[in-house]
């Protein structure tokens, strides 16, 4: 190997640690890799596989951290790693709102429900689980007190607050956010109009990172995707992190985190009109939503649901019998096997290898 080679060969694997320590995106770097994989912050609950009553394993508190937020497990001034008997009862009823096989045991079909992406409204509020089906109706839920826009109040204005922390163009938000609540306004008695001033706005609508003033921080990629509040509090917040596609095919998007916004928009748009979480896979108020999945056609648990809030839209005739709308499987679980920063370094070298060889 002459010197001149060593030389270049160096100033290649140089630049290319540079620009994996430094803040560059990946896209930017001068040869053809994949994107640095998204890390699932609940992840390492999978290393729980197998976990039941009686046992200590380490990552257990986060788990217990976990279903507190959501309303599974009450509060403790410090979770243990030990297997108790509340997080026995929460698992249970974790696995009866899912339709899971309920065993207390944290299994794997349970485990990978809950490492999916979802909503950051909680499924139980102040001890009542919004996602119990009431006898003699639907799966569908309310929230405690069953908060609603008053009657005097069916044109609701909402304004677009905060989006500098995303690069999505103003028009193409607008756009998705316009039929997101045309969807719902379809099937009832409200209307939606977009105003430019908050002052003037029922529903505020904004994009913010970790902790942003309400309590609910986002905690970066996947995870929580998005909260909205009870009537009439108006307030609906998206976490800046996610790869959100907001046109295009999220199917064929190139990120494995790959987040359809309109998807999201839809579901958070049902707590703001007073909808808690469903039981039912296919409804839009179904707690989790999977990675490139577009899932925004009402389905009959959330027509049935919101029309009992606010009536029904004269001109709406009824829903069209369709195959359920259940989430595609392949988003999230695919992109927990492509984890890990390694098999990125995996996927540089080679290129950096090629360039070298071409080179000399």
């Amino acid at each position: 190997m002459s010197s001149s080679t060593f030389s270049l060969l160096f100033v290649v694997a140089t630049t290319a640690a540079a620009f994996l320590s430094s803040s560059t995106p990946v896209s930017a770097l001068p040869f053809n890799i994949p994107p640095l994989p998204i890390k699932n912050p609940w992840l390492s609950f999978m290393n729980l596989s197998g976990c039941h009553v009686g046992e200590h394993r380490a990552g257990l508190s986060n788990l217990k951290h976990y279903l507190n937020r959501f309303g599974y497990l009450s509060a403790a001034p410090n979770f243990t790693d030990s297997f108790d008997d509340a997080l026995q009862a929460a698992i249970m009823t974790y696995q009866h709102n899912f339709g899971l096989n309920i065993s207390g045991e944290i299994d794997d079909a349970t485990l990978k429900k809950i490492v999916l992406p979802r909503c950051g409204v909680p499924d139980i509020i102040n001890g009542t689980s919004s996602m119990t089906p009431l006898r003699g109706r639907g799966l569908f839920s309310y929230f405690p007190g069953n908060p609603t826009w008053p009657g005097s109040r069916s044109e609701l204005r909402y304004a677009i607050t905060s989006t500098s922390a995303v690069s999505i163009d103003i028009s193409t938000l607008k756009a998705v956010f316009a039929r997101a609540f045309a969807r719902w306004s379809a099937v009832t008695t409200l209307n939606f109009t977009e105003t430019e001033s908050e002052l003037d706005a029922d529903i505020t609508i904004g994009f913010y990172n970790g902790s942003h003033g309400d309590e609910e921080p986002f905690d970066g990629a996947l995870g929580t995707l998005a909260h909205a509040f009870s009537p009439t509090d108006g307030r609906f917040h998206l976490d800046a992190a996610e790869a959100w596609v907001a046109e295009g095919d999220v199917t064929e998007a190139s990120s494995d985190g790959a987040v359809d916004l309109e998807s999201v928009a839809v579901h958070e748009i049902g707590h703001l009109l007073g909808l808690g979480h469903t039981s039912a896979p296919e409804a839009i108020m179904y707690p989790t939503l999977t990675t490139r999945t577009r899932k925004v056609e009402l389905a009959s648990d959330d027509v049935e649901g919101i029309q009992t809030l606010y009536g029904t839209n004269p001109n709406f005739e009824g829903m069209a019998p369709t195959m359920s709308n259940q989430e595609m499987n392949g988003g999230a679980l695919g992109l927990m096997a492509r984890s890990g920063v390694g098999q990125v370094v995996l996927r540089v070298l080679p290129a950096i290898a090629v360039g070298f060889l071409t080179l000399s």
